[in-house]
């Protein structure tokens, strides 16, 4: 859809958005979209954000509610306000004012998911250090009057399909770079949570003076080190996409080994590349590549490292 966009003429931010648009549509891989991610009050809400490399723009938007095209309100954001980053509820009513019409993000598959995860004494989930036991049943929860810390659980007693995000980076004719994201979030994360999706810098970065990167995985470990800033930089540098993106994995293994995630980088003379931490369960990274050297819309794979 993003390749269809730029070959009728459309901008870098036009493919972009219908790009990661059409997969909101789609419901991509359960992770991007309404009627996935259910929170733990069963509510899905949405992040997205959109980033122009030529003026370095960002319109994002994270925990937003009853509207569907996150990623198109997101380029609002940049086209009618001087803000980067709107939130919540008030989100919603810009996306109104906006022309985007109130709709339920609930289906029947995230009320089964939700429903699901009730019975099964609400796990996994995020809260670490209080009372009731957490990884034992469901809230409400509170601070314990006495604290002991516990060792937060590791990645292999959750699921590496438990989130995702559709991550885009756009390369112009001319080296312009766009890029942008969007996803439900962590399924089950607790009301209020945004990862790395809507920040820029984190979930994606472009600058039309190097390249732009896009990541995804566990946001809430990978927002913390930007990496998609850090792979940009590289590449301004002079590093080869490959090696930007296995560096940002590298600098992130030092302090979570066990941290699920992966991270895309392209510069602006169209050469690209992935990496992605090497986990249980989670040992090859698949992506798409379209370029006019490609007949069509090609899978790539990289092993993780």
């Amino acid at each position: 859809t993003a390749w269809r966009v730029l070959q009728l003429g459309g901008s870098e931010l036009d493919a972009v958005e219908k790009g990661c648009g059409q997969c909101e549509i789609d419901q991509c891989d359960g992770s991007v979209g309404y009627g996935g991610s259910p929170d733990e009050s069963g509510e899905t809400t949405l992040d997205a954000m959109i980033m122009d490399g030529n003026t370095m723009e960002v319109g994002a938007v994270a925990d937003l509610r009853r509207v569907k095209n996150a990623i198109g309100v997101a380029r609002k954001v940049i086209e009618y306000t001087k803000h980067t980053l709107l939130v919540g509820e008030s989100a919603s009513l810009f996306a109104v004012r906006m022309g985007f019409p109130y709709e339920d993000l609930t289906t029947q598959k995230s009320l089964s998911v939700y429903s699901k995860w009730l019975n099964e004494s609400c796990q996994p989930n995020y809260w670490k250090n209080v009372v009731p036991d957490s990884s034992k049943s469901c809230g409400p929860y509170k601070r314990p009057e006495k604290v002991t810390y516990k060792e937060e659980q590791t990645i292999s007693q959750r699921s590496v399909r438990n989130h995702d995000t559709i991550g885009m980076v756009v390369i112009g004719e001319s080296g312009t770079v766009a890029s942008g994201t969007s996803t439900n979030g962590a399924v089950h994360k607790i009301p209020g949570r945004v990862g790395d999706s809507p920040i820029a810098g984190a979930g994606s970065y472009a600058d039309s003076t190097a390249g732009g990167a896009a990541a995804t995985g566990d946001g809430d470990i990978m927002m913390r080190f930007l990496p998609s800033y850090q792979a940009v930089e590289y590449m301004r540098m002079g590093t080869d996409p490959t090696v930007a993106c296995q560096k940002v994995i590298s600098r992130i293994q030092k302090y979570t080994p066990n941290f699920f995630g992966a991270v895309i980088c392209a510069n602006t003379t169209g050469s690209y590349g992935a990496a992605c931490n090497k986990i249980p369960g989670f040992t090859q990274f698949h992506f798409m590549v379209s370029s006019p050297l490609l007949s069509q819309p090609t899978e790539q794979v990289v092993d993780c490292i």
